[in-house]
């Protein structure tokens, strides 16, 4: 990428950050002006195709086939224990795929010529920012600047034995014996592959509730089925000290005291905006060092700055990212600016079961005006078919009109479940809309269809039928 020769006169857009919300603002400015440039710290393409979404999911798919050995038997298919893995074959295929999907991220800036800058930009001035020790000027600012890990100051550790997700994917083979710590979505997700490649995992997390759940009933099923896998240790901040003469590193909680060859951090994301000069905005900065944003304009206050993406600490997932950037550079680029409804909440855990919160989490619920429904696919027909009966599903819906509030699961399939009904409550559908619905036999969402059966039961009678009943045929695989 270019670092210098810029033009001098001043700019309609700069966006600071080449990450998933950068691109997307950058797609919304170029379609409107050419007088932009766009500016990157550090490696060019995004978070989530170079270390995020995209190479944990390569490695989750790996673990997952290898797991699946464990049924085998129950299929009638012998030989399951001559199966092992090639830890560095695993790994290198995660970087060939990764690296594809970033070379097709880095093709939006490559045509770029001298408009995509290279370094470590500076807010000067609400319209400037400093630049490899050059001032360039704009109309509007966009701030998109994503996150890193979170490592604790305390953790004195070698580099070697100290893992992010930062840094997983660019070892060629992984220790033996590790630890996670930090039990959110990237947390459960890690843990769980990692332990079903062979590694020895041990995990820790000072919350009790897991991968971004709030209701405590499924919490409770997802720790029970992950506990299963790897030993789990919650409630209380594990301490981290690396004993050289020993050749390891101990954890300690007041519950346990071993030894591992390695830790993978998974404390979360925090915003990159050291040094970036938020400051020199005029407005005030909370406790984070963010400023207020207006998160249906991406506006800062009433500047002509917006920050989008990660770097806003709003909701970290990529779908959200790239909205932020979408609304940025469309008001980036626009006299008056146009204020958006964001979309219908959905976070999922690729983990199995699949974990997912779908519109209002169970904790922001008003119970005295809620229903719930409840599911268990210890018994659904399909789940047993294919040796993924585990886990269970909650449907939350408004007592006084049935309408859909949200969902917590850890189920199968769960990542499918959770985006059909992300788009029922989008719509405003009522617990008996959606029952209206098709439900196709044998299907996992037969298991949605029993836990919005038991919350229509729930509800005030509207009709005799969903016209998908098959009660009288009282077979369990139909319920």
């Amino acid at each position: 990428m270019a670092n210098s020769n810029v033009v001098n006169e001043t700019l309609d857009v700069i966006i600071i950050g080449a990450g998933s919300a950068g691109l997307s603002a950058l797609r919304e400015v170029r379609k409107r002006t050419e007088q932009f440039v766009i500016i990157n710290g550090g490696p060019w393409g995004t978070t989530c195709a170079r270390v995020g979404c995209m190479p944990s999911k390569l490695l989750i798919e790996a673990a997952n086939a290898f797991h699946r050995r464990t049924t085998f038997e129950t299929f009638g298919i012998r030989g399951a224990d001559q199966l092992m893995v090639d830890m560095a074959r695993v790994m290198q295929r995660v970087r060939e795929l990764r690296d594809d999907f970033v070379a097709s991220t880095l093709k939006a800036t490559e045509v770029l010529g001298t408009r995509a800058i290279s370094g470590r930009a500076r807010l000067l001035n609400p319209n400037q920012v400093l630049i490899n020790e050059k001032k360039l000027t704009a109309k509007k600012i966009i701030i998109a600047t994503g996150s890193h890990p979170i490592v604790p100051a305390e953790w004195h550790l070698p580099e070697n034995r100290l893992l992010t997700t930062d840094t997983l994917f660019e070892q060629e083979t992984l220790p033996a014996r590790l630890a996670v710590i930090g039990m959110g979505p990237i947390g459960v997700e890690m843990a769980q592959a990692l332990s079903r490649l062979g590694v020895k995992v041990t995990a820790f997390g000072s919350n009790k509730q897991i991968g971004g759940l709030t209701d405590p009933h499924v919490n409770e099923v997802a720790l029970d089925l992950l506990s299963q896998e790897f030993p789990l240790y919650l409630g209380e901040r594990a301490k981290v000290v690396w004993e050289p003469g020993e050749n390891c590193v101990r954890i300690r909680t007041s519950e346990v005291d071993i030894a591992v060859d390695g830790v993978l951090a998974a404390l979360g994301r925090r915003p990159n905006i050291d040094h970036l000069g938020l400051e020199t905005l005029g407005v005030p900065l909370n406790e984070q060092g963010l400023p207020p944003v207006n998160p249906t304009t991406m506006q800062i206050a009433d500047l002509p700055v917006f920050l989008a993406g990660d770097a806003s600490d709003y909701k970290p997932l990529l779908h959200e990212a790239a909205d932020e950037g979408h609304i940025a550079g469309l008001n980036a680029v626009r006299e008056e600016m146009i204020c958006f409804t964001r979309r219908t909440p959905l976070g999922i855990v690729f983990s199995d079961p699949g974990i997912a919160v779908v519109g209002n989490p169970f904790r922001s619920l008003n119970h005295n005006e809620t229903v719930i429904g409840e599911v268990r696919f210890d018994h659904q027909g399909r789940a047993r078919a294919a040796q993924s009966n585990k886990g269970m599903l909650r449907v939350y819906a408004k007592s006084a009109s049935g309408e859909l509030l949200g969902a917590e699961m850890c189920a199968p399939a769960g990542e499918h479940m959770a985006h059909l009904l992300a788009l029922a409550i989008d719509q405003s559908l009522t617990v008996g809309g959606l029952l209206g619905m098709p439900f196709y036999h044998p299907v996992l969402e037969e298991g949605l269809r029993t836990a919005l059966r038991k919350v229509a039961a729930k509800l005030p009678a509207v009709s005799e039928s969903d016209l998908a009943s098959c009660d009288a045929f009282n077979a369990a695989a139909l319920d």
